[in-house]
């Protein structure tokens, strides 16, 4: 393995835009939820006239989304299936980011398809009309501003996410931080669930999982936080240089430093 200084180095100089972590492939590892989020997106998608995705990142999530759907329809369609006819992009398509290097990467990538990528500062409210969705998505927002996602939703259309889910990550959160109890508390399914149903929504799906994860150098380490960065706030290397040194020693003497994410699949239908 390459010295302390090689890898914090080099993890500190590479880019972090977008919502791509394949920089990681080979240096750490996170097990995958059981229900396939961009595979069920990408069959609403293909369903849908018009849809929204909140918090796109860099787009690639939709992006994979919609080229599954429309492989979907093309396959379909080859084979005389009715399904053929859902294979397709909604004909309305709207994404928000609110990070200006996210929302340049988001515009590039998400334009071809015919998405309209909007600037959103992530807070309410959603700069589009009452009703104008059938299908709204999110895949890891920051938080689901529930009567604000009813809002825009036409009547029977529908939420489908994927969000982060209690004390995600958090044995290299705590590392860094120190125990954070109140933190737990937070991104709780059920309680995500009850303020869907304030807001006028039938929870039609809820599902949960907790997945390992696995970070194999000290570099993974200072990208991962370099990229994610309400996990450590205000994360810099000098700021934690000890503890990133004594982590170093660690994953060296005794392998991967293990932690665990927390995900949860949810779907809400307004009446």
């Amino acid at each position: 393995m390459r010295t302390f200084e090689e890898l914090i180095a080099e993890a500190e100089a590479v880019s972090v835009d977008g919502w791509d972590f394949s920089w990681l492939d080979g240096r750490a590892t996170e097990e995958r939820p059981s229900w396939g989020y961009q595979r069920l997106l990408a069959e609403r998608l293909g369903a849908a006239t018009s849809a929204l995705d909140i918090q796109t990142g860099g787009g690639e999530v939709l992006a994979g989304a919609l080229r599954l759907a429309e492989a979907r329809g093309q396959a379909g369609g080859a084979h005389g299936h009715a399904e053929g006819a859902q294979g397709r992009r909604p004909t309305v398509l709207a994404a928000t980011e609110s990070w200006p290097p996210n929302l340049a990467r988001a515009t590039r990538l998400l334009n071809p398809m015919g998405a309209v990528v909007v600037a959103d500062p992530d807070e309410p409210p959603l700069p589009f009309a009452d009703e104008a969705f059938e299908l709204v998505s999110s895949r890891h927002p920051v938080r689901a501003w529930w009567a604000e996602i009813a809002r825009v939703l036409r009547p029977g259309g529908s939420y489908f996410a994927q969000h982060v889910g209690p004390a995600s990550v958090f044995e290299l959160v705590e590392y860094f931080l120190g125990p954070q109890p109140q933190a737990r508390e937070g991104r709780r399914p059920e309680a995500e669930s009850a303020e869907a149903r304030e807001a006028g929504l039938e929870v039609v799906d809820l599902r949960s999982e907790r997945l390992r994860m696995e970070f194999r150098d000290i570099g993974a380490v200072v990208y991962f936080l370099r990229k994610v960065i309400w996990m450590v706030p205000g994360f810099t290397v000098a700021a934690h240089l000890d503890r990133l040194r004594e982590l170093d020693a660690r994953i060296r003497a005794e392998g991967p430093f293990v932690a665990h994410s927390a995900r949860f699949l949810i779907e809400a239908r307004k009446p």
